[in-house]
Formats: C-alpha cells, sequence, structure tokens
C-alpha cells in the first residue's frame, strides 16, 4: 500500500487539511532537527485519533506519536509511516479541586490554569515544556514534585484502538517510567487531584521556579531538554561538567555552558550532530566515572541515507 493510499484512506475519518505528506518535522520538535514524515496527521477530536490508530493497526502501517517534540530527537532520514499529533486535542477544564485536561494540552498550560485558581500541587510544572501526554508517559516531574504525586486517572488507546482507563496504580508511575511507555499507549487525557491552596504562596512558588528555569536553563536555543536520566547517587550534569564537556559537541550542536545537562542546536545542526554529541558525552562520562548515562530523550526515525 502506498503513502498516496494510506492519505486516501486517512481523508475519509480525518479532516483532509489536517494530513500532510512528506512532512518536515523540524517544525514540530523542541530541537528544530529532523528528517521528514511519510504522513503526518492532526485529528481534531478523540474519535478521530482512535479512528487514525486503529486503521493504522488494521493495516499494519508504523505509528509513531509526536506530542509537543519536547523530548525527541527525529534523525535526518525522517520517520516512515504516520506520525500523528494530538496538539489539537487541548482541552483543559475545571471541576472544584479537578482538572481535567486532554492529551494535546501543554503540561505548563495546566499547571498556570491549577495557579490561577488558587489550587497547589502542579506548581513544579510551571515550566516543563511538554504535552500532558507526554508527561504522563514518562511521569514528568521538576523541582520535587511530578506527575504520580496528582494523577487521578487517565485515558489511553493501546495499539489495536481499545480505549481504557488506567487509575493511579495501573499506570506503574515510576521515575521516568510508566505503563504508557513500556506498552506504547496513546494518551487521550488525564484527572487530577489538586488541593486548595493560598493564592500568595502559589504565585511565589510558580515566580521562583520560574526565575531557577529561565536563569539556570539554556532557553535561548533550541534542545531536547535534559537529555540524560538522573544515574542513582549522581546527577548527569554535574558528572558532564566535570568530565569538561561543556562547550563541546559534534557540528552544530553542544553541550552547554550553562547546564550541562543540555545539547543545544546552536544553529545549522544536523540530528546526526546532535546524536554523535550524546554519544559523545556517554563516552567520556563513562571512561571518567564508570557510570552508564541512560537517555531520557527518545531517539526515533531513520538515518540519512545517500
Amino acid at each position: 500500500m502506498t503513502i498516496k493510499r494510506w492519505a486516501e484512506d486517512l481523508a475519509k475519518i480525518v479532516n483532509p487539511g489536517n494530513i500532510k505528506i512528506n512532512e518536515s518535522l523540524k517544525t514540530y520538535t523542541m530541537t528544530k532537527l529532523g528528517g521528514n514524515a511519510d504522513i503526518f496527521v492532526l485529528p481534531e477530536t478523540e474519535e478521530e485519533a482512535t479512528a487514525v490508530v486503529k486503521y493504522a493497526y488494521q493495516h499494519e502501517v508504523p505509528l509513531l506519536m509526536l506530542g509537543n517534540g519536547s523530548n525527541m530527537v527525529v534523525r535526518d532520514g525522517g520517520v516512515r509511516g504516520i506520525v500523528i499529533s494530538f496538539t489539537k486535542l487541548d482541552e483543559i477544564r475545571l471541576d472544584g479541586e479537578k482538572i481535567y485536561a486532554q492529551s494535546g494540552a501543554l503540561i505548563k498550560e495546566v499547571s498556570r490554569t491549577a495557579a490561577a485558581n488558587s489550587l497547589t500541587g502542579f506548581e513544579f510544572a510551571c515550566g516543563i515544556p511538554g504535552s500532558v501526554g507526554g508527561a504522563m508517559a514518562m511521569n514528568a516531574g521538576a523541582y520535587g514534585g511530578e506527575i504520580k504525586d496528582i494523577i487521578v486517572d487517565c485515558t489511553v488507546l493501546t495499539k489495536e484502538g481499545e480505549r481504557i482507563v488506567l487509575s493511579k496504580e495501573e499506570l506503574e508511575l515510576d521515575y521516568r517510567k510508566s505503563i504508557i511507555a513500556k506498552k506504547e499507549y496513546f494518551v487521550l487525557s488525564s484527572n487530577f487531584l489538586l488541593k486548595k491552596g493560598n493564592q500568595q504562596e502559589i504565585d511565589e512558588k510558580v515566580a521562583d521556579l520560574t526565575y531557577k528555569r529561565e536563569s539556570k536553563q539554556p532557553l535561548e536555543y533550541p534542545s531536547a531538554g535534559s537529555v540524560f536520566k538522573r544515574p542513582p547517587g549522581y546527577f548527569a550534569g554535574k558528572l558532564i561538567q566535570d568530565s569538561g564537556l561543556q562547550g563541546k559537541g559534534v557540528g552544530g550542536a553542544e553541550v552547554s555552558t550553562k547546564h550541562a545537562g543540555f545539547i543545544i542546536n546552536k544553529g545549522q545542526a544536523t540530528a546526526t550532530d546532535y546524536i554523535q554529541t550524546i554519544e559523545m558525552v556517554q563516552r567520556t562520562v563513562k571512561e571518567n566515572f564508570d557510570i552508564e548515562l541512560e537517555l531520557e530523550v527518545k531517539i526515533v526515525g531513520e538515518d540519512l541515507t545517500n
């Protein structure tokens, strides 16, 4: 079955204007890197999203979920099959001390909604750049808080397109882990439970965390955020810094001089530059400290072929 046929079939279940053929993924990734997707699809409803997932499964078409593109590196050769994005599924709804958010909503927007309504518990996410779906998949966290502290349940699609609701326990949330990532589920929406708090204290905490993030992270450059998981008993950034790697890299990619846990695209970098810089960091830290740095970012797609 050809790409053209896939697109024609998908146009029967999704607004044709939301189907793009041979679409560059640089626009959709925070690193501003990566090749093209055979087909890029933006469903507008959960029903459309379900139909696309079912179609891909039934026709054995490779299917990749791309959230806000903040935790993913797409190789220069791009992605075969269908890349689906839920960014149009971005509803955020408040119900007392509960917040409902669809997969495509930005997690920092959900945090802001909580703060604006005097709800505490979500302040930690005020600067996390990803979507709700991505945050759920990796149990996103920062500054002492994480998703598992506030989640009630999550509605997902299986690879077969079956819709199921997972409780907090069933989500198996741990440090940068979840059943969602393990089973490759597609997040549709999540429910969070917070507490009423003091507005001034909430505002002060958000301002403090925002300052810490903006002053310590290289937000002026495209990057995938924190590249590596925290090794038990260590900090990845400190190991990289102590290895003398800040300012070093391959091509247009470089270990940030502002925060060693970040690899930035200084301009004109390729995904290959970025990945080779990651590998250089892993190799050097292993040589210096005998510690394997495990990736927090996901690397997808194919290398560029001549």
